[in-house]
């Protein structure tokens, strides 16, 4: 497995490689990155992994700064899952300009709802980092968890309106055995709030289990697990049933749904979804 840190070397590297796959990331590593990476390496060659922590998805109360950086343990891991090229470029190397007037990638309706409501400008900052990484690495695929949905939906958004020749594929979260979505800053909860975070993906499938029985009050179905939620210490910036696509509420064109949660619980703020059709 090779590293480069420059794009120059990335485009050399990659000269010549028609059918390479992508797995972009932010670092400290888990199964559910790995995931991703053996995806990409039965689907693509080589596969090639970008670690970098974005600067322009993070605002200015958020935990940029203090985002765990773990490079030598991502690099064991993804050496163990024979990943083929590591792309780590510095912050200097993706935004070498003043960035006041720098372009940005954006998708505002789609980046307006859930995550973005609470984040203004983050899903501006994925857009426009992703767009880089595919204008940069040129994959024929790339691989996000489908645990960020909204993010995901995004990214295929951009790719085809922009005519990107690659194919986002969107690949199964991985889970601890309490039903708990793998992520980076689930190392912000103490061991109590772990046991209780299990709560998140339990009420999600509860509240897609009203919807398979009938039930058609999706603001009902949304404030009981909030309700579930707060009362178990849970600080909830949504519950919402939405198109899987669109991102809006379920209509008569809607064929497949999801059910969307963010919360706080202690240091953590906490995101899941579950897939039902309608």
């Amino acid at each position: 497995m090779e590293v480069v840190h420059r794009i120059a070397a990335l485009r050399e590297r990659l000269r010549g490689a028609n059918a390479a796959g992508l797995v972009p990331t932010m670092g400290n590593l888990h199964a559910g990155h790995l995931a991703l990476v053996r995806a990409c390496r039965a689907a693509a060659t080589p596969c090639v992994v970008s670690v970098f922590v974005n600067p322009a998805q993070f605002g200015p109360n958020e935990d940029f700064t203090t985002y765990p950086r773990t490079m030598r343990d991502d690099l064991a891991r993804l050496r163990e899952a024979e990943a083929d090229l590591v792309f780590a470029p510095p912050v200097e190397e993706m935004y070498p300009a003043d960035q006041r007037d720098a372009v940005r990638v954006s998708a505002p309706t789609l980046a307006a709802t859930l995550c973005g409501a609470d984040r203004p400008g983050h899903f501006d900052g994925v857009a426009t980092v992703v767009a880089k990484l595919f204008n940069i690495a040129r994959p024929r695929r790339a691989f996000f968890g489908e645990k960020d949905w909204q993010q995901l939906v995004i990214v295929q958004a951009m790719a085809r309106h922009l005519d990107m020749p690659v194919e986002v594929i969107g690949v199964p979260t991985v889970r601890a055995p309490s039903g708990l979505a793998l992520s980076s800053r689930n190392h912000y909860l103490t061991d109590a709030e772990r046991e209780r975070a299990a709560l998140l993906h339990r009420s999600l499938r509860a509240a897609k289990a009203a919807i398979e029985r009938g039930e058609r009050d999706y603001a009902a179905v949304e404030r009981d697990a909030s309700t579930t939620l707060a009362a178990n210490g849970f600080n909830v910036d949504y519950v919402a049933v939405r198109d899987a696509h669109r991102l809006v509420a379920p209509d008569a064109a809607t064929k497949q749904a999801r059910v969307l949660a963010a919360a706080r619980l202690g240091n953590a703020r906490l995101i899941d979804n579950v897939g039902l059709d309608i």
